[in-house]
């Protein structure tokens, strides 16, 4: 059973997270216009909700939010469950020339945004794709790196990143673990 260490990020510091990452997906791309952001099933998915609520408040203009599961494309699918759990991908909108970013929680190895990268291609041909992620955690084993980061947080490979989110936990926050 993991034991709890620390809180890294409390609610409002995840909010300013998440809005300072807003406002560099706006700079980056000169505004909002042809942007889309994609959250990664999960927790990927509520955090682009609010990135995207975010930049409409600010640049007066919707962002187009799709969903993505990328189950079916991890590399170590086998591994994971012998019957993995698919759920549907829902991604409203042509990908094809646009400027997608992926939001997830946490980069760890960077074989999740790999998949989804490899998702993306399967939907259309992006003119680029960016990647937005709450927590970067270090220890990549595929040549990966965010565009934006909410906070960088060096850790052992014994150590667990949870990040709160209400949809699924009651409460904002990310907190961190050390396992057995």
């Amino acid at each position: 059973m993991p034991t709890f260490k620390s809180n890294l990020l409390t609610a409002q510091a995840v909010d300013r997270a998440l809005m300072r990452i807003s406002h560099e997906i706006i700079e980056r791309n000169d505004g909002c216009e042809n942007v889309c952001l994609i959250g990664i099933r999960r927790r990927g998915e509520p955090l682009a909700r609010k990135i995207a609520e975010n930049i409409s408040q600010i640049e007066h203009c919707p962002v187009p939010i799709g969903v993505l599961d990328i189950t079916l494309y991890r590399d170590d699918l086998t591994r994971i469950d012998d019957l993995p759990q698919v759920n549907r991908s829902d991604i409203p909108f042509d990908i094809t020339g646009k400027r997608i970013v992926l939001v997830d929680d946490v980069l760890y190895t960077g074989r999740t945004a790999r998949a989804a990268i490899d998702a993306c291609f399967r939907l259309g041909r992006p003119e680029q794709i960016q990647l937005a992620i709450l927590v970067d955690r270090g220890h990549r084993e595929l040549p990966i790196r965010a565009d934006f980061v909410g906070k960088n947080v060096p850790t052992s490979r014994n150590e667990l990143i949870a990040v709160k989110l209400p949809e699924f936990d009651g409460e904002t926050g990310v907190d961190i673990y050390q396992l057995p």
